[in-house]
This record gives C-alpha cells, structure tokens and sequence, in this order.
C-alpha cells in the first residue's frame, strides 16, 4: 500500500503534471511542444511520488516504451489503451486491486504489481511477449494462481515473495514444476533456491508425495525382483551410475508384469519364437549397458579423486607457501 500523506490532496494526471514531469526529464520535448512532435518524441515517463489516485492524459504519450506509476494511491489500472508501444511499466505500491485494463499493451515485457491488494492472477491474456512479472506482496493465497502463468512462454524471471501462498511448503517444488523456464523466482536464480529446498528437512510429506507421485510405476516393478536382486540393484552405486534394474531380467519382466495382452499375442504366429528369442536379446543389450555404466561411473570417480587429491596438494603447497611468507615477514619485522 502506497503512504498516503492527509496534507497532499490525491491527484489525477492532468496537462500540469504531464509537463512538469517532461520538464523534468525531457526538456527537448518541451521546446517542442508547440509543434506537437515534442510529445511523439517522449519515450519514457515517470510519475512516481506524485499522490496520483487516478490514470487519465496519457493518450498523446503514443510512443511512450516506458511508464513509472510507482508509490501512488491508484485504485485502477485504466486509460493506458493507445500506450500499445509499453515495453516496461511500474503500477508498484499502489492500491489497485484487480489486474486489467492491460489487454492492447501485446508489447508489454516488464510488469511490476509489487505491493498492491491484488487477489488474483487474471486478465493478462494478451501479454505474450512478458519476460518479467513481478508481483509480490500483495494477497495472492492460492497455489493454483501459478498456472496461469504457463501461458506466458517468455516468461523467465518471477516474483511473489511475501504473498500468502508462499508460505505453503510446496510453494518452490509447485512453480519451479509448473514453470520449467524461469531463470529467476524472487530474486534468487532458480537452480540454487531447487537446490535449498531438496537438501531442507522441511520438505516432509509434500516432498514425499510428489516423489511417489512421479515414480508411481516402481512398486509394480518390484514385486518381480526378490528381495535379493532389489538390494543389489537399489544400491547407491548403482544408482549414482544410471544403471539401476539393468543387471538382469529386472526390466524386462517388469514391462510384461501387467500387460493383459501379451497373452494374447503369444497365439499369433510367429509370436512364440520370437518371444522365445527376444528376451534373451532384451537382457543382454540391458547387461551390456550395466557393465558399460559401471565402467564409465568408475572412471568418473577416478577423475573426481584425482582432482580432489590435486587440490589438497595445491592447498597444502599454497598454506605452507603463506606460512613461510608470514614467518619471514614478522622475523623482518622483529629486525
């Protein structure tokens, strides 16, 4: 909510304060405003700080790419309709709010709602060229909000920090599955905030339900390993090389385990050789890529040791180096 000062009278955009702020910021577009190109030539406008309650005088400002109506008092987001060149508006701490009148702005690619009384996500249809949309702090409460985001395929940097739905433990897992292509989610680039929640104890039972969720197919799998092919095949050794269930019939059984047609095709001729022939083929190709896994996992941590021991001998050189230099200093310095 913008500070609304009870000694300042609310203002609406009229000619004084549009050629006050050209004034301020253009003053090649006001010697030539007499001409009328002054105003064709304004690209950017700034009304900031001015206790602006209502949007109004803006239709002349046709080549206008860029327009701060920050810390206001604007209740509605209206009269922007011939402003179609925006590239970047600012309507932050303001008290709008419902999101529209924005429906000709189709150059729009940088839009701040910070800080207003915004419920919900809506009416930003023809935005497709938006790259950054911020719009935290306001009353956003509902997950479900987000997805309405998808649309938006440019989309790379978002901000909602400090509404409602942020404190909802899936909040980060929720808008990093449902928007892959940010790069920035409130301020922080999205690979480190994944990577802060995944090692969070606070990921609990929603972290839980959503693995079970994406893995839904393996416990059917299970069944037909045995116990004792399921702890040499679940071992972390074989997990950190990609090779998992492919030491074995594991794959291939599990891809038939509840198929209710393969009976059915085993009466077609030529069916029985072939099934006859092809698992014992299925097997050794999945084998063959168990083996080479391994081989390629052993030799990446061959590399990974070799570059850590190097490291220590680099570090252990470098700290006695450091150590020496200091010794020499301080007998200098006692000389």
């Amino acid at each position: 909510m913008s500070q609304v000062h009870d000694s300042i009278k609310p203002n609406v955009i009229d000619d004084e304060m549009v050629q006050e702020a050209m004034a301020e910021q253009c003053p090649e577009a006001i010697r030539n405003l007499g001409k009328r190109e002054g105003v064709k030539d304004v690209m950017e406008l700034q009304l900031s700080f001015r206790n602006i309650l209502q949007i109004a005088n803006l239709w002349q400002f046709e080549n206008l790419t860029k327009l701060q109506l920050d810390n206001n008092i604007i209740e509605k987001i209206e009269a922007l309709e011939s402003l179609v060149h925006l590239v970047w508006l600012d309507l932050s701490f303001n008290n709008i709010e419902v999101i529209e009148g924005l429906d000709t702005l189709i150059n729009l690619q940088d839009l701040s709602l910070c800080s207003n009384r915004i419920s919900k996500i809506e009416h930003m249809d023809t935005l497709q060229k938006l790259q950054i949309f911020s719009i935290g702090k306001n009353n956003l409460a509902a997950l479900e909000d987000v997805v309405y985001l998808r649309r938006f395929k440019s989309l790379r940097t978002l901000n909602l920090m400090g509404n409602p739905l942020c404190d909802d433990e899936r909040y980060m897992l929720f808008v990093v599955a449902h928007l892959p292509d940010l790069v920035y989610l409130d301020f922080k680039l999205v690979s480190e905030t994944t990577v802060s929640i995944s090692a969070s104890p606070a990921r609990g039972v929603g972290h839980r339900h959503l693995m079970s969720t994406c893995f839904v197919g393996v416990p059917a799998i299970l069944p037909a390993f045995g116990a004792g092919s399921l702890q040499k095949s679940g071992s972390q050794r074989h997990a950190a090389a990609f090779v998992e269930y492919l030491n074995g019939p594991f794959l291939f059984d599990s891809l038939y385990a509840e198929d209710a047609e393969a009976a059915k095709l085993a009466h077609l001729p030529g069916v029985g050789d072939l099934l006859q022939a092809y698992p014992s083929w299925f097997v050794s190709v999945c084998e063959n890529l168990f083996d080479y896994g391994l081989k390629e996992f052993e030799k990446r941590e061959a590399e990974v040791s070799d570059f850590y021991k190097s490291l220590h001998e680099v570090l252990t050189a470098n700290r006695q180096e450091a150590r020496k230099i200091t010794l020499d200093f301080e007998n200098r310095n006692k000389r």
